[in-house]
């Protein structure tokens, strides 16, 4: 009966190791510009990421509590408080603080002071896909 026991856990064990190793980690793209929102997310789910792709911020906070992201990566387009707002909301919030926020921009104001304010990671618009994909598996591990 030991013996059987023993063998049930092992099996058990060595199931649950195989499901997390194959689970995938969530990562919410917020990109405005069509072109670059298919790039980026082909690049991710190729490398493995469950993507939730998103081309404008209407209902973005539903978005995120529904979806539960591993990650979130933000476009702000410019020093905008609507770019900006969601960072700082998203890291104010007991259900999202806990998100590492990425974000993206090509004005140097933005990622000059956003990783200041909210964002765990700034990357300047253009990026090197590597650095990407370097930056997103650091905060998810």
């Amino acid at each position: 009966m030991r013996d059987l026991f023993i063998s049930f856990y092992l099996n058990v064990s060595l199931i649950l190791a195989v499901t997390l190793i194959k689970m995938k980690k969530k990562i919410l793209v917020l990109e405005r510009d069509e072109a670059i929102l298919e790039i980026v997310s082909h690049v991710l789910v190729d490398a493995g990421y469950d993507i939730k792709a998103l081309n404008a911020e209407d209902g973005i906070y539903e978005q995120i509590t529904a979806y539960q992201p591993n990650a979130i990566l933000l476009d702000i387009i410019a020093p905008s408080t609507t770019g900006t707002e969601i960072c700082n909301k998203l890291k104010k919030d007991k259900k999202t603080r806990h998100i590492p926020v990425i974000v993206y921009s090509t004005h140097a104001k933005v990622t000059q002071t956003i990783k200041q304010d909210c964002a765990d990671e700034v990357l300047p618009k253009p990026f090197d896909i590597d650095d990407l994909l370097s930056v997103i598996e650091t905060f998810t591990g």
